[in-house]
């Protein structure tokens, strides 16, 4: 038998010869002390080697600049959704009215199926837009891609969080969404219908006052369904926006509407008619936010895409419903089926582009910020239609109509500060939170350290 040779095999050297080394310092002291003059883990030195590591592990993580960015391209949609909103509500409002009392086609009933009913448009025309910016992705691969991108939304919903586990990726939203419209369009076909039915039952002061104070109804609603904290400064803003609008429905009442009062001979009834849908258009609002929004943390975009595919499924909804009461009113001779004609019909067909269009920002609105904020922002709308009135059609604009715009544009920059601050409040809450989980990484990474 060979004996085992130690001195032959290369790599592994006799108990002995360790030894003899391994009393001896890797280091000697000139490189220990080298070593601690630049990372000591004494007094001052320990402090600022800390300080370095927990930059480098904050310069590593998403939270900072990509959180501001996002908020940024939040607020600068919100926005641009505000605008749209304000300046398509003022056209169509105009051109609903021209259509009434100049060319006399008066069918309200009609005109808020249609104009309800465009939003069916509003999910195409997205779909649209979203494939000319990916025009080299074939379009079976496009809208599969699409599909699966809501329903993952729609999920999101569901469990009320951005992040879905392996089984929360399974459910059916489809009946869990189709449910969840069908009761936000009962909400708003009642506050929409009750302005029709009121409008010929009261004046058009009350009309105005009582149906705009919707605002106070989604703050209401809001602190309930949406645990909204309560605010001083929002509940001052909502008051003074609604003192705006008695200001301007009664600050010329008596002047330009007396002999109308005369006319409303159930103005109690309507009175009590509108007050139903004023609450029904604030809980219409806070209803959206609760049960067709996607929760905190979800991209602009997403909120976007899923807001205006929402707003399709309410007129889809709307046109295989509402259609039911038209020949109903037809035989009964309460509203007579008549489509427009002639110059009626091209300004019909602007009216409806021009709510569709409103209808999706306004779900945009909602969406990124809150209903109380747009419900506010709404407001705006009286004034706006008011100079409208006066450039476009020789209206004159009173005093109380000046006034009372003023009154709500400040009673909605006031609010949208308040939003503003209470969102920024969020997210310093959130950068502490993740400053606090950061510091334990760093703790348990210089306890690793120490071990070591």
């Amino acid at each position: 038998m060979v004996p085992w040779d130690t001195a032959a095999r290369p790599g592994i050297i006799t108990r002995a010869a360790s030894e003899g080394r391994s009393s001896q310092p890797l280091l000697d002291d000139s490189d220990l002390q080298r070593g601690r003059s630049e990372t000591s883990y004494e007094g001052t030195g320990e402090v600022e080697a800390r300080a370095r590591r927990r930059h480098e592990m904050r310069s590593r993580s998403p939270s900072g600049a990509a959180i501001g960015l996002a908020t940024r391209q939040k607020y600068i949609i919100a926005a641009v959704s505000l605008v749209l909103s304000l300046v398509s509500f003022v056209v169509q409002t105009e051109t609903a009215v021209y259509i009434q009392s100049e060319l006399g086609w008066k069918k309200p009933y009609l005109m808020l199926y249609f104009t309800h009913g465009s939003w069916t448009m509003l999910w195409p025309f997205q779909l649209l837009i979203l494939k000319a910016r990916k025009p080299h992705i074939p379009w079976p691969a496009f809208f599969k891609s699409h599909l699966h991108h809501l329903r993952t939304t729609a999920r999101m919903i569901m469990v009320g969080s951005p992040h879905l586990s392996a089984s929360q990726s399974k459910l059916d939203p489809v009946p869990f969404m189709v449910r969840r419209i069908l009761s936000i369009t009962c909400a708003l076909t009642i506050a929409g219908s009750t302005w029709y039915v009121a409008v010929n039952m009261t004046t058009p002061s009350d009309l105005t006052a009582i149906y705009n104070c919707s605002a106070f109804f989604a703050y209401v609603f809001s602190i309930f369904m949406l645990k909204e904290r309560m605010r001083v400064d929002k509940i001052f803003s909502v008051v003074v926006a609604c003192v705006g609008v008695l200001i301007v429905a009664y600050g010329d009442a008596g002047t330009v509407e007396k002999g109308k009062e005369m006319e409303a001979a159930n103005r109690t009834l309507g009175n009590l008619i509108i007050g139903v849908g004023s609450v029904m258009y604030g809980f219409y609002e806070v209803l959206y936010k609760k049960a067709a929004c996607p929760p905190d943390g979800v991209s602009s975009s997403r909120t976007i895409i899923f807001a205006n595919t929402v707003g399709s499924g309410l007129g889809v909804t709307t046109l295989l419903v509402l259609w039911i009461p038209i020949p109903i009113f037809h035989i009964l001779g309460w509203e007579t089926f008549e489509l427009p004609h002639g110059e009626a019909a091209w300004l019909m067909a602007i009216s409806v582009f021009s709510n569709a269009v409103f209808s999706g920002s306004f779900l945009v609105l909602i969406s990124l910020t809150s209903p109380v904020l747009s419900s506010v922002a709404a407001l705006l709308t009286i004034f706006l239609v008011a100079t409208a009135d006066w450039l476009f059609r020789d209206k004159s604009l009173s005093a109380a109509a000046i006034l009372g715009g003023l009154v709500i544009s400040g009673a909605f920059f006031l609010l949208a500060w308040s939003t503003w601050r209470e969102m920024h409040e969020e997210e310093e809450r959130t950068g502490r939170k993740k400053d606090d989980d950061d510091e334990a990484v760093y703790s348990e990474s210089e306890f690793e350290e120490g071990d070591v």
